[in-house]
């Protein structure tokens, strides 16, 4: 079956950076874009990353242009997303996602 496993959350100030893992399996990776979101303290969603199957090509929305990076490494089945320049308003649980399939989630909060 489908397993999403989120790492890398923490605690941060404004400005810090991390970098968030998930590993995968259950599926062929290598044939799947892979997404990023994150649910806010305030329960909403919002999508964050998206990469195509390939890793060359890389999808943001404006909130976090700039700042988060989205990468994979389809020999490991593995999908990261580095965070750098964080704000408070980035403090959320971040989800790997693949077709309606949730990990447990990390929680990034960002705070002085």
């Amino acid at each position: 079956q489908v397993q999403l496993v989120e790492s890398g959350g923490g605690s941060v100030q404004p400005g810090g950076s991390l970098r968030l893992s998930c590993r995968t399996s259950g599926f062929t990776f290598t044939k799947h874009w892979m997404f990023w979101v994150r649910q806010t303290p305030q329960k909403e969603l919002e999508w964050v990353a998206a990469i195509n199957t390939g890793g060359t090509n890389m999808y943001y929305p404006e909130s976090v242009k700039g700042r988060f990076t989205i990468s994979r490494d389809n020999a490991k089945n593995m999908v990261y997303l580095q965070l750098t320049s964080l704000k408070p308003e980035d403090t959320a649980v971040y989800y790997c996602w693949h077709r309606g399939y949730w990990g447990q989630g990390t929680q990034v909060t960002v705070s002085s």
